[in-house]
């Protein structure tokens, strides 16, 4: 059990599993077309340039650790060093780095703000110090934003392969070496051998290494005349975490996963499986990324890692800390639950279609905020499996004021939100996604709220029209994890529903 622990370090240290493809299209366009699940993040935009500063005050930078600095700029650590200024590209999001309030926090923040410590006592920076940033990013800008000068290390699980090291170096390896296994759940059918799973269902996120295993396996089984894997890609959203998380509630029958996530994961999420006899790939190492021709900041980082990889103390106390902070969603398809949404699926489809709102997110909202039951009440007076306030059905916004029955409720519900996407995010430079997710966080955290909040994101250099990774890290700093947590559970629960519909 400790060394499950302690190999855990750098798992969650840069977090979740993996990956982007560094081939992308041209490697993918090889593969048969896969099925796409819930893609709510759209290309970011261009972010605008941020002065990082050279100033000899001792004093930090303006709000560092929250605005993203996308001057670009590359160099190796003395140039850092003189810059006062060392950017980490990350994933947002528990337990890696995330905001719980003003505060940031996370193991990624808490290692790297010991390198950062590391870094001002080699060069006796007692006033005028280095300041270390964290930059979240999406997973597949990691390694470009290394290359274009964006970031300066990448902090994010990456594995090191082959096609990644021509493009950039790595540190010496964190982990021993990782094997990609499957995980399954409470809803997986019986699976013998890997070849069972010819001809099944598994969902992936594209930017993986994961997919690069699977369309390998599918292929060989086509080879062999057996039925290739159905492989449907996961919303970008999703973490490695949020899939075991998933799988271990019954959402998700399995998941492709590094070996030695799924052991730490095992220790909170009871009802995983590990399946170790079904391996897809073997001899994977994690490491930090860092551009070429970097020798002194890849020495700083190997000295670093040397004493803070696989075995520490201060390993073992970030795990433990973090995995009990982890917060969790629930089984959207358990038996009674799933058959709630099947006797009400109508009326959500009907006021759907009316509204030009895709009903599974109506029913995965509904689902987290009543789980589908019409009896519930909440202190504040909501009513009913859309948790209306009975005020707020009746004005002339809605104007439907007896919700007392599973139907009106429903329509007022479905009619709320569309008022709230049309009179707050009804713009063309916002895709029709990003509209329901920030049309969802203002239904818990209210419009001008998440107006104010799309206003600061660009004022602090992020993309205002996307909710994942750029509005949501302004939310988690404004208002706290409440509002992030709950569009977090609705795309879990999307992503259920949409897989059961397709299938």
């Amino acid at each position: 059990m400790a060394r499950l622990v302690i190999a855990l370090l750098f798992l969650f240290v840069t977090a979740c599993s993996d990956e982007t493809n560094v081939q992308g299209a041209a490697e993918d366009s090889a593969q048969p077309a896969a099925e796409t699940v819930a893609q709510p993040q759209a290309e970011a935009e261009a972010q605008p340039a941020a002065d990082a500063g050279t100033t000899t005050e001792d004093k930090p930078l303006v709000n560092p650790q929250l605005r993203r600095l996308n001057e670009r700029w590359t160099g190796d650590l003395d140039g850092m060093e003189e810059r006062r200024l060392i950017r980490v590209l990350t994933v947002f999001g528990l337990p890696r780095y995330f905001l719980d309030g003003p505060e940031e926090r996370g193991i990624t923040y808490d290692v790297f703000k010991q390198f950062e410590a590391s870094i001002n006592e080699r060069l006796d920076r007692d006033h005028v110090k280095v300041h270390l940033v964290f930059i979240p990013v999406r997973r597949d800008e990691l390694i470009s934003g290394l290359i274009e000068g964006r970031g300066d290390i990448a902090a994010a699980g990456l594995t090191i392969t082959p096609e990644r090291e021509t493009l950039v170096d790595f540190t010496n390896p964190l982990t021993r070496e990782v094997a990609e296994i499957l995980v399954t759940g409470p809803s997986a059918p019986a699976i013998a051998s890997v070849k069972d799973l010819a001809g099944r269902e598994i969902g992936v996120r594209a930017s993986s290494s994961y997919r690069g295993s699977l369309d390998a396996l599918s292929q060989r089984f086509v080879d062999q005349g057996l039925a290739a894997i159905t492989i449907r890609d996961m919303s970008e959203a999703l973490e490695d975490e949020d899939i075991l998380e998933m799988v271990s509630t019954g959402l998700l029958p399995w998941a492709v996963i590094d070996d030695y996530k799924a052991k730490a994961w095992t220790q909170v999420l009871d009802k995983l499986v590990i399946r170790d006899d079904i391996v897809f790939r073997t001899g994977g190492r994690i490491g930090y990324a860092f551009r070429k021709d970097s020798p002194q900041l890849k020495a700083a980082l190997n000295e670093f890692a040397a004493t803070h990889a696989e075995g520490t103390l201060a390993g073992n106390m970030l795990i433990n800390e973090y995995l009990r902070d982890f917060e969790w969603s629930e089984n959207a398809l358990a038996e009674d639950d799933f058959q709630r949404f099947e006797k009400l699926r109508g009326i959500f489809e009907k006021y759907g279609d009316q509204y030009a709102i895709d009903f599974l997110f109506v029913v995965a909202q509904a689902y987290q905020e009543s789980r589908l039951r019409q009896e519930t009440r909440s202190a504040a007076g909501a009513v009913g499996v859309m948790q209306l306030l009975p005020s707020t059905a009746a004005d002339p916004i809605v104007g439907i004021p007896d919700i007392s029955d599973v139907e009106s409720n429903i329509h007022a519900g479905v009619k709320y939100l569309n008022y709230l996407r049309s009179q707050n995010f009804d713009d063309p430079a916002v895709d029709r996604i990003n509209q329901t997710l920030f049309t969802l966080a203002s239904y818990n955290a209210g419009p001008a709220r998440v107006k104010s909040l799309r206003k600061m994101a660009a004022e602090e250099g992020y993309n205002p029209n996307l909710w994942f990774d750029n509005v949501e890290i302004i939310a988690a700093r404004e208002i706290g994890h409440e509002t992030v947590q709950y569009v977090a559970n609705i795309l879990k629960y999307y992503v259920a529903y949409h897989m059961v519909i397709n299938e």
